[in-house]
């Protein structure tokens, strides 16, 4: 039998099986651990059924992956929702940006997703998309509070595996409640210093219906960047890449060189002065890390 991990915790893997429609506790054999090869989220996976009755079993094989992500550690991702509040707290750009780049390094398309969208007014709404106007993302605005913008994110999931992700106190939680009623997430409130309070412990995927998966992920506050060469930052801001070939000096990293075409676009308001901020510091903190 076939199924999909859809949660991992302390070495049981829990399995549905779209066959059966039944979720199976599983153990993987110990194979995999003299493989060094380690189930994921998200996993499709070859069952056998040790217990029908107690819905119990082994993972036998896991099957190809079409890719897997680092963190959040999973695997068969079709599509990132990555949550920022609008306000409430303010959204960490830097962070943000931080995730586009791992995403697209992993080659998962992000949805950008400011929430408590009713915290804000229209021009706030026009400076959030226009920061972002360029980065090849969808960018939706919702508010789990007044509950709009929903019927949009339940569009954007149809039919694919979506990893939702975001820093804690967002609505991410809230998010997964009004998606699937049944998942009962706790939610958390913020924290009187502004930080929102860990609600999800781990990793899980619900299956909302049809082929259409949703994955709850832990809120993350600070993430690494892959590993990159800092001299291949710049083709993971898409902004850049139609001004590619037009500076002074093949191969311009757009930080220091005289004649950038890039700095001259942000200089000129065609790429968000807080995106070319978000490249220069990463471009410095990859220079950091070669040095050690």
């Amino acid at each position: 039998m076939q199924g999909k991990i859809i949660k991992g915790i302390a070495g049981f893997y829990y399995v549905y099986a779209e066959e059966t429609d039944t979720i199976y506790e599983c153990k993987a054999k110990g194979i995999f651990r003299n493989r060094k090869v380690k189930p994921l989220v998200g996993d499709l996976v070859a069952i056998e059924v040790l217990d029908e009755e107690q819905a119990k079993g082994n993972i036998t094989e896991i099957l190809p992956r079409k890719n897997e992500l680092i963190r959040p550690a999973s695997a068969n991702v079709d599509q990132a929702m990555v949550i920022f509040a609008a306000a409430n707290p303010e959204p960490n750009f830097h962070l943000l940006d931080r995730f586009l780049v791992m995403m697209d390094y992993q080659n998962v398309p992000t949805v950008i997703c400011f929430n408590k969208e009713d915290l804000i007014g229209a021009d706030e709404k026009e400076r959030l998309r226009e920061i972002y106007a360029g980065a090849d993302c969808q960018i939706v605005f919702t508010s789990t509070y007044e509950k709009t913008g929903i019927d949009k994110v339940c569009e954007i999931l149809e039919g694919k595996t979506t990893v939702l992700a975001g820093p804690s106190g967002v609505g991410k939680s809230s998010m997964t409640n009004l998606l699937l009623p049944d998942a009962r997430m706790e939610t958390g409130d913020i924290s009187k210093i502004g930080r929102g309070r860990h609600t999800t412990r781990h990793s899980e995927i619900f299956h909302i219906s049809g082929r259409s998966y949703l994955m709850d992920t832990p809120g993350f506050t600070s993430m690494n960047l892959p590993e990159l060469e800092k001299e291949d930052l710049r083709f993971y801001f898409p902004e850049f890449e139609p001004l590619e070939g037009s500076c002074r000096f093949n191969g311009c990293v757009h930080m220091n060189e005289p004649d950038c075409a890039v700095k001259a676009a942000v200089s000129d308001g065609k790429i968000h002065k807080m995106r070319y901020e978000s490249y220069t510091t990463m471009y410095q903190e990859l220079k950091e890390q070669k040095k050690y």
